[in-house]
C-alpha cells in the first residue's frame, strides 16, 4: 500500500469532511465519490493504488460517514449538499480540476457536479447508479422506454434494506454487512465473505463506530434532475456496466450512456453493485484508460 496523508477540510459551518491522498503530488488528481452510507474505505486499496500510479488519488468521507462530521440530526441537508461536498473537498486540497470517479450515489452526485461546475471536471467515470435524467431509453430496436419503467431495484436488496438495523454488538453487525455485500454482489461471481468482513472491520475501525447512520435516506432528494446539462456537457464520461447490478440492473447504464453528451460504456465481466477483487483490476484498467484520453 502507497503513503497517504490525511487531512481535514471544512464543507460548512461546523462540518469537517476526512480526505486522505495517494499518489504523486503533481499528477493528475482523481477523486473517488463513494455511495449512500458508505465511508471512503469502501474504496479497496489495491484499487485505490492501482490509479495512484497515474494519479492523485483522493477518497473522502461523506457527511454522517467515517471521521467526517456526523451533523444530520443537527444539522439536515439536501443531498444536493453533498454534491456542493465534492467541490468543497477539490477547494480544500487546492484542486482546481479532477477526474471524478463516483459508484452509486456517489455516480449521482458525480453527475450534479459535471452538469453544475463542469469547469471543474477533468472527466467522470459513473458505474452503479441512475441517470439524474427525464430523456427515454431507446432500446436496440429503436423503441423508446420511458425512464419510470426501466427495472427497479431487486426484491431481495429492497426486504434487507427494509429491515431495521439494531444494534446486537460489533460481530452481529459485522454479520448484518457481510449479508448486506452479498446481495449487492449480485451471484455472478464468487463470494468470498472473509474479504468484505476484513473490508468492514476497517472501516469500523476508522470510523470508531459500528452505527450506520440514516441521513441519506432521511435527507431532501429534490432538485437531482440536470437533463438538459447531461445531454450538452462537454466533460468526457465514461460508463461502466455492472451485467451483476441488482440496485440499478441493465439497461439502466445504457441508459446513463445515452443521457450524458459523447459517454462510452465499457462492461465489467461479472460485476454487481460491489468492488470485489475480481473486478479491480479491470475497472482500474477502464479508468485509466478513460483519464489517459483527457488532455
Amino acid at each position: 500500500m502507497q503513503q497517504a496523508h490525511q487531512q481535514f477540510v471544512d464543507a460548512a459551518p461546523g462540518v469537517r469532511l476526512w480526505t486522505e491522498q495517494r499518489g504523486p503530488a503533481d499528477a493528475p488528481p482523481l477523486l473517488l465519490v463513494m455511495g449512500a452510507q458508505a465511508a471512503g474505505l469502501g474504496w479497496p486499496e489495491p484499487f485505490v493504488d492501482a490509479l495512484a500510479v497515474q494519479h492523485r488519488v483522493i477518497r473522502y468521507d461523506h457527511r454522517d460517514t467515517g471521521r467526517s462530521t456526523w451533523s444530520f440530526d443537527e444539522q439536515p441537508y439536501r443531498i444536493t449538499d453533498l454534491a456542493q461536498d465534492i467541490v468543497r473537498v477539490l477547494d480544500g486540497l487546492g484542486i482546481e480540476r479532477a477526474h471524478l470517479v463516483g459508484l452509486s450515489l456517489g455516480g449521482m452526485l458525480t453527475q450534479l457536479v459535471l452538469a453544475d461546475h463542469p469547469d471543474r471536471v477533468l472527466s467522470a467515470t459513473l458505474m452503479g447508479t441512475s441517470a439524474m435524467s427525464t430523456t427515454p431509453y431507446t432500446r436496440p430496436d429503436g423503441t423508446e422506454v420511458p425512464v419510470d419503467e426501466l427495472p427497479g431495484i431487486a426484491p431481495e436488496v429492497l426486504e434487507m434494506w427494509a429491515r431495521p438495523v439494531e444494534d446486537h454488538g460489533l460481530e452481529a453487525e459485522l454479520d448484518r454487512r457481510v449479508e448486506h455485500w452479498r446481495v449487492l454482489s449480485g451471484g455472478q461471481l464468487p463470494f468470498d465473505p472473509a474479504h468484505y468482513r476484513d473490508l468492514e472491520r476497517r472501516i469500523i475501525e476508522h470510523t470508531g463506530r459500528y452505527d450506520v447512520s440514516t441521513a441519506p435516506a432521511r435527507a431532501d432528494h429534490s432538485g437531482m434532475l440536470r437533463t438538459e446539462a447531461l445531454a450538452t456537457t462537454g466533460v468526457p464520461t465514461l460508463v461502466i456496466s455492472a451485467p451483476a447490478e441488482p440496485v440499478f440492473p441493465p439497461p439502466h447504464p445504457q441508459h446513463l450512456a445515452q443521457a450524458i453528451r459523447g459517454a462510452n460504456l465499457v462492461e465489467i465481466p461479472g460485476m454487481g453493485h460491489a468492488l470485489p477483487p475480481e473486478v479491480q483490476g479491470p475497472l482500474a484498467e477502464a479508468i485509466l484508460a478513460h483519464t489517459g484520453k483527457v488532455g
